[in-house]
């Protein structure tokens, strides 16, 4: 299963199936919070699996220069399998590409220790988004 960069109008709409599966069904972030005014400024990245139907997906934004990962996620079907590795080393791929040196994201804080794993620092104290506790992490590259 190839993680691949969104190219077309279905990648882009099977990306976001997933985040609405993810985040506004089972973590109900509200739809407004989760699709944003970002979503064509972005990096979007999608996997499917081997019946073609998208299963994880993630982005990476410019903010101030700095790499910032967002809407990383992987299907409860599909979780546990490296998935999610296989996302962030995809967008940090691209991330090198675009010439960025820092990454930065805001980890769920029951994600901090994968990210961790990653390679990434934990710079902030708890804070809430979109009503659950998230932290900034930071990772040089």
């Amino acid at each position: 299963m190839n993680v691949t960069v969104v190219s077309n109008e279905q990648e882009f709409e099977d990306a976001l199936k997933v985040r609405r599966i993810v985040f506004i069904n089972e973590q109900q972030v509200p739809e407004e919070e989760e699709i944003d005014q970002y979503e064509n400024e972005c990096t979007h990245v999608i996997m499917y699996d081997t019946e073609k139907q998208p299963i994880a997906t993630g982005r990476l934004r410019d903010v101030d220069g700095i790499g910032k990962m967002e809407r990383i996620c992987v299907l409860d079907s599909h979780r546990g399998l490296g998935l999610g590795k296989n996302i962030m080393d995809r967008l940090e791929v691209i991330a090198k590409e675009k010439g960025y040196h820092k990454l930065k994201l805001n980890a769920q804080t029951h994600a901090e220790g994968f990210y961790k794993k990653l390679g990434y620092q934990t710079i902030s104290d708890v804070f809430l988004d979109a009503g659950i506790p998230h932290v900034t992490m930071v990772k040089e590259v």
